[in-house]
């Protein structure tokens, strides 16, 4: 039984609530507050199902981040609901008419407008890493120590808004509606979700398709250069495509081995984190690599 959890739960995971979001707001109409409702659901289920499956035990253990976690959460999915507010004047703005395909039906859209998001999501995570003053605000994200569900709603506003400007630009040109736009978030929220999961989740064949937890925490290993791996939002095709792609069973990622290895020192606190990437970098010596790496 426990097998078939592990490698049922990814996809049940966000096939389940997105079809749940796409019935409910498209096909029965409902208000899309309602997508905040069955995200709280889905939150849930993630917390307990990290509590009864988990991947490390001790990443289920506050370490003095529970509350600025729910801080980075609260601001920045605020930030989202704001654009999202001002999406449509800027379709309307910006948009070509008759581009989007909107004939299709709702489900083909979503999947059209998550193919479009991460491609420029994943590439501009992927320059995040190479151009310096980018990295410095993305660096916030890569300073967690654990790895759970709601940490994937941590990262600096100003990066998260870079992220999401270049993956939702080629969706306002293009003319992308209201509903499907609002859906694209909330499957975003999900992935997220998924992907910083510490459920012991081995989705199998799947890893090589879904940038999920098995993947990306090998993204977050503190060991330097060693990490720029597994760029992937939803997918891991533009890492194959840029020779980034490290599949799960390369290394097994642990209790210590995660964060920023050179800045040791990196601060914790909300506050401290917004205001980090304005401040004088102080740098520790690089942790040596694991041998099980460098094969």
């Amino acid at each position: 039984m426990k097998r078939w959890l592990t490698t049922l739960y990814a996809p049940l995971f966000l096939g389940g609530f997105l079809a749940l979001g796409i019935a409910v707001v498209g096909v029965a109409g409902r208000s899309p507050g309602w997508l905040a409702v069955i995200f709280l659901c889905a939150l849930l289920v993630s917390f307990v199902a990290e509590r009864a499956l988990p991947y490390e035990p001790q990443w289920n253990h506050n370490q003095g981040d529970g509350w600025r976690d729910v801080a980075h959460a609260l601001v920045n999915e605020a930030c989202n609901g704001l654009a999202l507010l001002i999406l449509p004047g800027l379709v309307a703005l910006l948009s070509f008419e008759g581009l989007w395909p909107g004939s299709w039906p709702l489900w083909g859209q979503v999947l059209l407008a998550i193919g479009i998001a991460d491609a420029g999501i994943s590439l501009t995570h992927y320059v995040s890493h190479h151009v310096p003053w980018m990295w410095r605000l993305h660096a916030v994200h890569h300073s967690v120590q654990r790895l759970y569900g709601f940490n994937g709603l941590m990262k600096h506003p100003l990066h998260q808004m870079l992220e999401a400007a270049v993956g939702f630009l080629p969706l306002i040109v293009l003319g992308v509606p209201l509903d499907v736009a609002l859906l694209l978030a909330f499957a975003i929220s999900l992935q997220l979700l998924l992907q910083h999961s510490n459920v012991d989740m081995t989705p199998g064949v799947l890893s090589h398709v879904f940038a999920w937890a098995p993947v990306h925490r090998l993204h977050h290993m503190k060991y330097g250069a060693a990490g720029n791996v597994n760029f992937g939002l939803f997918f891991n095709l533009w890492d194959r495509l840029l020779g980034t792609a490290l599949h799960a069973g390369a290394y097994s990622i642990r209790q210590g081995e995660l964060g920023i290895g050179n800045r040791a020192d990196f601060p914790q606190g909300y506050v401290e984190q917004l205001l980090e990437p304005f401040r004088p970098e102080q740098f520790t010596d690089e942790p040596q690599v694991p041998e099980a790496l460098r094969r």
